[in-house]
Order: C-alpha cells, then sequence, then structure tokens
C-alpha cells in the first residue's frame, strides 16, 4: 500500500515536470492535425498583419477606377452635329461680324469643318453608323439666337458660343483618339484633332483681342 502511494507521487512529480516542456511544443494542446493558432483568412485575403480586406486597393476584388470605355459609334454620331453647328456658326460669323480678325475666323471655320465632315461621313460610312445630317433643335436654337445680335454683341456671343464648343470637341477626339476601341475611327479622330486645336487657339486669342479692344 505504501508502495502504491510512493509511486503515484512520483508519477505526479513527473507530469509537473513535464508541463513546461509541452507549453513549449509548437502546436501542443491543439486539436489533432492543427497547427499554430493563426488569424482565419478568407479565400482572397491576404493574411495579417498588415491584411487588407477585399475591398481595399490593392487587395483581391479591389474595384479600380479604371476610365470608362468611349461608345466609338456615339462618338461619331456627336461629332457630326458638332460639325454641322461649326459650318453653320462659321458661315454666319463671315456675314455679319463686325470686326474683319472675327469674320476671317468664322470663314476659315466653315472651309476647315466642312473637309472635316466630309472625312467624318466616309468614316461613317466604312463603320455602317447612321449620323445626322440636319441640326438637332438644341443646336439650331443656340445658331438662332447668335444670329439675332449685331456689332460687338454678335462678336462677342460668336466666340463664346465658339469656346464652349471648340474645348467640347477637342475633348471628345482627344478621349477617342487616346482610348476609343474602333481603330479607324480613332485614326479619323488623331488626324482631325490637330485642326480642332487651332481653332480652338484661334477663338481664345480673337476672344482676348475683342475684350481688349473694348476696354479702350
Amino acid at each position: 500500500m505504501r508502495r502504491l502511494a510512493l509511486l503515484s507521487l512520483v508519477f505526479a512529480g513527473a507530469l509537473l515536470c513535464l508541463q513546461p516542456l509541452r507549453a513549449q511544443i509548437p502546436g501542443a494542446g491543439g486539436l489533432p492535425g492543427q497547427g499554430p493558432t493563426t488569424p482565419s483568412t478568407f479565400p482572397g485575403q491576404n493574411p495579417s498583419p498588415g491584411a487588407t480586406g477585399p475591398n481595399t486597393r490593392g487587395s483581391a476584388g479591389t474595384t479600380e477606377n479604371f476610365p470608362s470605355k468611349i461608345d466609338d459609334r456615339q462618338f461619331v454620331r456627336d461629332a457630326a452635329i458638332a460639325g454641322l453647328s461649326n459650318v453653320e456658326l462659321g458661315k454666319l460669323a463671315a456675314e455679319k461680324a463686325s470686326s474683319e480678325d472675327v469674320r476671317q475666323y468664322g470663314k476659315q471655320l466653315s472651309e476647315d469643318q466642312t473637309k472635316t465632315n466630309d472625312r467624318l461621313k466616309e468614316v461613317a460610312s466604312q463603320q455602317s453608323i447612321s449620323i445626322p445630317d440636319a441640326l438637332d433643335s438644341k443646336h439650331k436654337s443656340q445658331i438662332e439666337k447668335v444670329a439675332k445680335l449685331s456689332g460687338p454683341e454678335f462678336d462677342k456671343a460668336f466666340l463664346k458660343q465658339q469656346l464652349k464648343e471648340q474645348e467640347g470637341e477637342v475633348r471628345d477626339f482627344s478621349d477617342e483618339a487616346q482610348r476609343g476601341t474602333d481603330p479607324i475611327v480613332k485614326t479619323f479622330a488623331a488626324g482631325a484633332l490637330p485642326s480642332l486645336q487651332q481653332q480652338l487657339e484661334a477663338a481664345k486669342n480673337l476672344n482676348k483681342s475683342t475684350k481688349k479692344a473694348k476696354g479702350r
């Protein structure tokens, strides 16, 4: 009996001595087959530390803000309307402007834009894109509003309208030339862009000189 009690004490002491060693063994005390404890990660999620969730910039599943695609067909239709408007405005300025410089600008604008419109018609035909052959109500109304004016007031309104139109065209043609998906339409836009940029620069210069002349 005494021997049994002695063996029990020895066994208990051995267990106490082994306990610190057991705590140092990786995975000890866990479930069978379980490694060291780590934070849970779902598929596509980076582990900690420095983990980023699925909606964090640079992690899996991130939605980046890429530029939207260009609608080539819509670009062609919009360019056709803008082109028709420029031709009409140019003709109007060539007839009604009080400044010789504005009249010459209008004449050149009408001629250059007519050439661009002819090239656009060829592109539209090649790509089977239907384009308008007449102004829409919005542009028609804008031209009628300017046409009612005369003298310096006409020049001012014409240049203001032209700056707005040309800035929009340069932006649209530049976007198409860079991000369009139809190679033929992209080539057209890139080819027409320098002329549009020159028209915009000339309109800006005319607008400045007209304001200076008015201030004298």
